[in-house]
């Protein structure tokens, strides 16, 4: 079960157009499906490869599942840009530069419904994901990727999120 801290976290509710319209613990945000930030940051290493994990079996959001982004929520007040900073610092275990932004896109899943911001960082250091959030990890080449799509669980916001980078030439072009 997640921490009783992590349901309490205050997050901004944003409205369809990302304005702020209010604020509300975690879990009342998951539970009524309110609309709300998060980041996604896809992490590569000198050799273009992509950072992949397992997330641990007792996170709150999709628990066990395989992702090719970093990242998590957007706390009450926080910018997309540090929340995309402290994310991927905090899973990689290591302190890291400001990743690139590059896209924001609205995502209405089955069981969140979020504005989301990705962002791009290359880090040629070594990781030390805490393992109470990472169970896993390797990079894998975009090719190593792409075949396990259809093999292992990915959230649907991550696969909404890869499908659009830029280099699919859609996202949208506004700064958050």
């Amino acid at each position: 079960m997640p921490p009783a801290s992590s349901r309490a976290e205050l997050l901004d509710v944003v409205d369809d157009d990302d304005q702020v319209i209010g604020q509300a613990a975690r879990g009342d945000v998951y539970t009524r499906r309110l609309r709300h930030r998060t980041v996604f940051i896809l992490v590569r290493d000198a050799g273009e490869r992509i950072f992949v994990h397992q997330r641990a079996a007792d996170k709150l959001v999709y628990p066990s599942y395989y992702d090719m982004f970093v990242g998590g929520v957007v706390g009450a007040g926080e910018t997309y840009d540090a929340a995309a900073w402290r994310e991927a610092s905090e899973e990689l275990g290591v302190e890291l530069p400001a990743p690139m932004y590059q896209f924001r896109f609205r995502h209405d899943g089955a069981d969140y419904r979020t504005w989301s911001a990705v962002y791009e960082l290359r880090f040629a250091g070594e990781v030390d994901p805490p393992t109470d959030e990472i169970a896993w990890h390797a990079f894998l080449s975009e090719s190593q990727l792409r075949a396990r799509l259809a093999e292992w669980p990915w959230p649907p916001d991550s696969l909404a999120a890869y499908q659009q980078r830029p280099s699919a030439g859609l996202g949208d072009a506004a700064r958050s």
